[in-house]
């Protein structure tokens, strides 16, 4: 297994640059302005997979060294493993527009990746993990907790879901939905600021694409996405600083 989850973070990047290239088919970048959405973020936001990717990478590596792991270490690697696959499978599938497949498979990599994320970090059920752990797994987890939504609008722009003339509305429901679990993981991961990171740089960069856009109602999407960029933000920090004073009263107590 942990040959298996090396293996798997070393696939991540080179299907991400055999699907950029065109090989596979139409870009990510492409097939995204073919189905312009209120809740997609800039171009320049997506560049967070390298960081991502590269950390994925170090976590393989790191976890493949450890011979005699303990069950959060093992129940972790099968999460990854399945996370990973998922993420890989997913980019050649949305190449392919496959949207209804490819929004089943980025949904169920957002589980394996949240649960490998809560297993490694600071809850009140474990302490967190080393820094190999947490890192990389909180942020990915933390961008793929924004793209599942992002994805969401593009099925319902392709297929007509909903009015594509008037898209607001449905988008704010996304954006509440998105809040949600945001807030709600970001507590629980007691502040967890890798996790925070990238929620946070998703959403600068939905402000950036839809202050931009001359989509109706993109100015209105423009500043929900920066006051929930700043929301996550204070609260990542907030719970932060209570998990720590918890931490510091246990000790001295």
């Amino acid at each position: 297994m942990r040959f298996l989850v090396l293996a798997l973070a070393l696939a991540m990047p080179l299907v991400g640059w055999l699907s950029n290239t065109g090989l596979l088919g139409p870009t990510n970048g492409e097939i995204s302005d073919r189905y312009p959405t209120l809740i997609v973020a800039a171009g320049y936001a997506f560049a967070i997979w390298g960081p991502i990717f590269l950390l994925d990478v170090v976590f393989g590596v790191a976890q493949a060294r450890v011979r005699e792991p303990g069950t959060r270490l093992l129940r972790i690697r099968v999460l990854t493993a399945v996370g990973f696959a998922l993420t890989s499978l997913w980019m050649v599938v949305f190449t392919l527009q496959w949207f209804w497949l490819a929004l089943a498979i980025i949904w169920g990599s957002l589980w394996c990746l949240l649960g490998a994320a809560w297993l490694a970090s600071q809850t009140r059920h474990h302490r967190r993990g080393p820094w190999w752990q947490w890192l990389p797994l909180s942020l990915h987890a933390g961008w793929v907790s924004l793209a599942v939504f992002l994805n969401v609008a593009q099925v319902v722009v392709a297929f007509r879901l909903l009015s594509v003339e008037r898209m607001l509305p449905w988008t704010l429901v996304l954006f509440a939905l998105a809040g949600v679990l945001l807030l709600v993981m970001v507590v629980k991961l007691r502040g967890n600021p890798w996790y925070a990171l990238a929620a946070v740089w998703g959403l600068l960069g939905v402000h950036a694409k839809q202050q931009a856009s001359a989509l109706p109602g993109a100015d209105t999407a423009a500043s929900v996405a920066m006051a929930m960029a700043v929301l996550v933000a204070l609260t990542a920090l907030a719970a932060g600083v209570t998990g720590w004073r918890t931490r510091r009263t246990l000790r001295t107590g």
